[in-house]
């Protein structure tokens, strides 16, 4: 047995007995309005809020500003090729991309999106522009009650998202987009 073995076995037989998830039923009690906490946090963090009645609509907005570009989907009435097959490397130069989102947090206005929704898992962070639908009736008011949700399941991967992309580093200036979609646009049906 290697010396890498012997440390790997070791660690194995160390490892700390599991435990429950603490009850956080007394947290999420807030009173305001989930959806309009949420549409107010989301633009106030650089993201694009539009309630729609129907999905025509994200077709019209998709057609108004990204007509002749690359769009892209995990939708099946949106998606016009098989891009999940593609590599990294060939998605990059994706204009637009559109998700469906499992549920929104209404006190920081993120999205929880994981590998179920995105079909690779760079594809929100090399598209130019990431559009997400999301239910509001999937909206909830805290993180606590995000973590209740997400707590004991099984995902390969899963991020919650808010806003576009930002850093505020160069000259202490924030900039949006500077290491991912430069814009956000969550279509609320």
């Amino acid at each position: 047995m290697t010396s890498r073995d012997q440390i790997l076995a070791k660690v194995k037989q160390n490892q700390p007995n599991s435990v429950h998830l603490p009850d956080l039923s007394i947290l999420g009690k807030e009173s305001f309005d989930p959806i309009t906490k949420f549409a107010e946090t989301a633009v106030a963090i650089g993201a694009e809020v539009i309630e729609i009645q129907d999905f025509s609509e994200i077709q019209k907005y998709i057609n108004s500003k990204y007509s002749g570009k690359t769009v892209r989907s995990t939708l099946a009435d949106f998606n016009s090729e098989n891009w999940l097959a593609l590599s990294p490397k060939e998605l990059d130069g994706t204009d637009f991309l559109l998700v469906e989102a499992q549920f929104g947090v209404a006190e920081n206005g993120s999205i929880w999106i994981s590998d179920k929704d995105l079909g690779q898992r760079i594809a929100p962070f090399i598209t130019e522009y990431l559009g997400v639908i999301l239910d509001k009736s999937k909206i909830i008011n805290t993180m606590h009650q995000a973590y209740q949700i997400i707590g004991d399941e099984d995902y390969g991967f899963g991020l919650f998202l808010a806003g576009p992309s930002k850093t505020a580093d160069i000259e202490q200036s924030l900039v949006l987009g500077a290491h991912g979609a430069r814009g956000l646009v969550i279509f609320l049906k």
